[in-house]
């Protein structure tokens, strides 16, 4: 029974990536970019950005004020009744006419503002996209790594029982059979191990993709992710297309105009407003009147206790550092594209030369243990050794696919085009 249920457990995995409405890698990508918390946050923060722009338009537009009050006066003058109840209804309009050009400036960096804000979500949808697909191909390779052990068990499991058999008609001794159940329940130790990765697996994507994982998840297949054709290639999109180079850049242009902005606090600055008012039960002399004026107004710090010069050259030293930063992050980035572009070379001769290693494995094992059956010279050291290594190979094979695939999507993320765009995601 015990046997049966592991053949049964088997077949389940094995045809789980089969059916043919299967969850692809592509569904988890989509599911993640609608549905992660995090990526969701960001989202609102760039909608955040967009008003403090619509915030900084409004300086250049006039400001409209109705005000109005009204009071009770009593005089006390003999033989004359001075008592009133003056009242005043006003509308001011004011607008500013020159704020030593820091009102544009601040409007330039607000517009600034929402391009960093957009390259923040880039890089929030990339570190997403990026984890969704560990996710997705690390629950695949620990399914792998389960199916792969249940079936070891099971040969395992039978040899144990033939050793037996052959131990009890003499035709192996005592130390080959000790072999063959140290080898089994090492088998059942890594198919434990195995299994508790695959839990671990489950949580994750779960957490990351925003659904619990079904038992239909297809296996990837290959995906045209429109990778640069060269390193040369891979630098030139790197300079546009990477968000945390433009985000650097934008800060750099922020921090320039930061300086303007402080500058400004030095310069004159000039208003122009009109009030037009009226005026009931003004005085004794006056029962009404309607008031209009125009008023110019100009101003110029000439001294502020310094404060104002101090604050210029701390934004001057600020813009400074920002352009250190924006330079660092372009050798940087520079470094990263080439290490995974490196990484995504290597990791496909890798791959190729590890279906070698298996085709090769499988030969092996497959002839030493009909020759181990059939009573020849083969130990049941040798069938150990083979099968293990055959084990071993497989489980590489699956570690490297998924390597391989994980090399692509990091090679996209380093030049900035790991997005549901380029993947066409809904």
């Amino acid at each position: 029974m015990k046997k049966l249920y592991k053949i049964l457990l088997t077949v389940v995995f094995t045809l789980s990536f089969s059916e043919s409405n299967a969850n692809t890698l592509l569904n988890s990508l989509n599911s993640a970019y609608l549905n992660n918390s995090k990526l969701n946050a960001e989202r609102a923060n760039m909608r955040a950005t967009k008003e403090e722009k619509r915030e900084a338009v409004s300086e250049f537009l006039p400001s409209v004020t109705i005000s109005g009050y009204i009071s009770e006066q009593e005089n006390t003058n003999p033989g004359t009744d001075t008592n009133f109840e003056p009242s005043e209804q006003s509308i001011t309009v004011e607008q500013k006419i020159f704020q030593g050009f820091g009102g544009v400036a601040n409007l330039q960096k607000k517009r600034k503002g929402q391009r960093i804000g957009v390259f923040k979500l880039k890089k929030v949808e990339q570190e997403i996209l990026l984890e969704a697909t560990k996710a997705h191909t690390n629950l695949l390779l620990n399914r792998k790594k389960v199916n792969i052990n249940l079936i070891n068990v099971e040969l395992l499991e039978r040899q144990v029982e033939t050793d037996q058999n052959r131990l009890e008609k003499g035709e192996i001794n005592l130390t080959d059979l000790a072999q063959s159940e140290s080898s089994f329940s090492g088998a059942q130790a890594k198919l434990i191990s195995a299994q508790n990765d695959l839990l671990n697996s489950n949580a994750n994507f779960e957490k990351i993709i925003g659904k619990k994982p079904q038992s239909n998840i297809e296996d990837v297949k290959e995906i045209n992710l429109k990778l640069p054709t060269s390193l040369a290639t891979a630098q030139k999109i790197s300079i546009i297309e990477n968000p945390d180079l433009q985000i650097a850049l934008f800060e750099f242009e922020q921090s320039k105009l930061d300086v303007v902005i402080a500058s400004s606090e030095l310069s004159p600055s000039a208003t122009l407003s009109y009030k037009k008012a009226r005026q009931d039960d003004f005085s004794t002399a006056i029962k009404n009147r309607t008031q209009q004026t125009v008023t110019a107004k100009a101003t110029w710090p000439l001294f502020a206790g310094g404060g104002n010069a101090f604050n210029l050259r701390k934004f001057q030293e600020l813009r400074n550092q920002k352009q250190l930063l924006y330079e660092d992050n372009k050798k940087t980035i520079e470094t990263n594209v080439i290490n995974a572009w490196s990484t995504y070379q290597s990791s496909k001769g890798v791959l190729d030369s590890i279906r070698s290693q298996v085709r090769a494995a499988e030969i092996a094992n497959e002839g030493i243990t009909l020759e181990y059956e059939s009573g020849n010279n083969r130990t049941t050291l040798e069938v150990i050794q083979s099968r293990t290594i055959l084990l071993n190979s497989r489980i590489d094979l699956a570690t490297s696919q998924q390597s391989f695939l994980i090399s692509q999507f990091n090679l996209l993320s380093s030049v900035g085009r790991l997005t549901a765009q380029h993947l066409n995601l809904k």
